[in-house]
């Protein structure tokens, strides 16, 4: 009888071990994707276009997918219903970065408030980029630089007007950008309209944010990632290093000014916090560089990818010029604060952030944990692609979604403030870029000073300007391959 009990023990003990294994491996299913080839995964079906081709792969398999690149398990997110589960319910387990190996040029994912995991240090700069830098009532004090910055910009589109010559427009958004940016940060310009190094700023910032994106043999098969087959980390290091070297003069010429003449702009304040040990000058530069890249190139793009879409849609613009005519007058000087008033204008900015939104994958996350999302299981240390450029064309979320019609905004409150998960170009939860309120500010101040002040003859495809160059160019950030040419008339 003993034998017999003790027997069935062991039976049930078994057999609650045998379902409670079956129940997990249950709870343990991937996401649905396409089958993986050996060894290489489905890094072939990525094309250099990879925010296209998973868009086109997720249509198969759904709005949260998983695919295989070489060792590698990504997530793909394709819906606002799965993106809001991931940063409203599972915010934190997804708060990580998946770091590529370009991102560790200089140990730039050491000191990087990008790439670092969240913790003491990564809390500590993202405080002082939130606290110090980007809240209303710095913004509200900084605006007389940005006024000023926007005036210089209209006086080029006007010099140039004048002698029927065009403009990059690209090109000009990024100077303003980075001038703001060094006023604010350094009380100087780094940069001018009429020279070239405006544009070797934006051919650095440029590269470093395709070498962030560009599909890496070192991030699918980490066993080789030390020999940097492709050279990524090469180049990325090179660039890094040349731009760490123009804020290295720079905060060399701060340190040696005299005591009186220490100047109350950003980088006085990052000294000043370095002379509390709350920050070393490693973490300075570091922190420059974050800023400025994001600061400058998804601006400026932006700004190019508005201006092309209005070119392209000519009724847009003249509706958006008959706004600021009515609210500025004709001739009228424009202020920020005359932003809020013009709904169409802001329309403009998000429907163009909506079919060209800066970063098409955000910028990566990494799971911290197994987590189950929408009962999928994503499996710890998995890199997550939040799909938004997919997102911002789902039809099941917008009528008519490859079509600009910035209308769709006067009709709801959607915002890009990373609560309305259909538009979240900025992303949301802990990892939201917290530049989004300066960035959203340059960008709109932009666009109604050109607008207001020209009228816009576009140098290609003047016959047909719905056929004007939409090629785009994969990285970090979406980038026009054809820089926009426009020629600025005097209204």
């Amino acid at each position: 009888m003993e034998y017999y009990t003790l027997a069935l023990l062991f039976l049930s003990i078994f057999t609650i071990i045998l379902l409670s294994k079956l129940f997990s491996k249950s709870k343990q299913i991937l996401p649905p994707g396409p089958k993986p080839w050996p060894i290489i995964g489905s890094i072939l079906e990525l094309g250099d276009k990879p925010h296209h081709a998973v868009a086109e792969l997720s249509k198969k398999y759904g709005p949260i997918m998983s695919l295989k690149l070489g060792s590698k398990t990504i997530i793909v997110i394709s819906s606002p219903e799965v993106a809001q589960e991931m940063f409203l319910k599972q915010d934190l387990a997804f708060s990580s970065r998946a770091v590529p190996h370009a991102g560790a040029a200089g140990n730039h994912d050491k000191f990087s408030m990008v790439w670092l995991p969240v913790g003491p240090k990564w809390r500590d700069l993202r405080k002082i980029a939130t606290i110090q830098l980007f809240t209303s009532q710095t913004l509200d004090a900084s605006q007389i630089i940005r006024q000023k910055k926007v005036n210089e910009l209209i006086d080029y589109a006007r010099q140039c007007g004048e002698s029927g010559m065009p403009i990059d427009i690209g090109k000009a958004g990024f100077t303003t950008s980075l001038n703001l940016l060094s006023n604010t940060f350094f009380s100087m310009d780094l940069a001018s309209h009429a020279s070239s190094y405006s544009q070797e700023f934006k051919e650095l910032f440029e590269s470093l944010l395709e070498m962030g994106g560009k599909p890496n043999l070192s991030d699918f098969f980490p066993l080789v990632k030390y020999l940097d087959l492709q050279g990524v980390l090469r180049r990325t290091t090179f660039l890094v290093n040349k731009i760490m070297g123009i804020f290295e003069e720079v905060i060399d010429g701060r340190l040696k000014d005299p005591i009186d003449s220490v100047k109350d702009d950003v980088l006085g304040t990052l000294l000043k916090n370095v002379e509390n040990n709350e920050l070393d000058l490693d973490d300075v530069k570091h922190l420059l560089l974050d800023l400025f890249v994001a600061g400058t190139d998804t601006t400026s793009s932006t700004l190019e990818w508005a201006m092309t879409e209005l070119l392209r849609n000519p009724k847009a613009m003249q509706k958006a010029q008959l706004e600021v005519e009515e609210v500025l007058g004709k001739h009228g000087p424009v202020q920020e604060s005359d932003i809020s008033k013009l709904p169409y204008l802001q329309a403009i900015v998000k429907e163009t952030l909506r079919l060209h939104p800066p970063a098409p994958f955000l910028v990566p996350h990494k799971a911290t944990k197994d987590v189950q999302l929408c009962n999928y299981f994503v499996p710890k240390n998995s890199t997550i692609w939040v799909n938004v450029w997919a997102i911002g064309r789902n039809s099941s979320v917008w009528t008519n979604p490859e079509t600009f019609y910035p209308e769709r905004f006067l009709e709801n409150d959607i915002d890009v403030k990373g609560r309305d998960f259909e538009l979240i170009p900025f992303g949301s939860g802990r990892r939201m870029c917290p530049g989004m309120p300066l960035a959203n500010r340059m960008t709109n101040l932009m666009l109604v000073s050109l607008l207001h002040s020209f009228n816009w003859k576009c140098v290609h495809n003047e016959t047909n300007l719905t056929e004007l160059d939409v090629e785009e160019k994969f990285g970090l950030t979406l980038q026009k391959v054809e820089p926009l040419q426009a020629i600025p008339l005097l209204r």
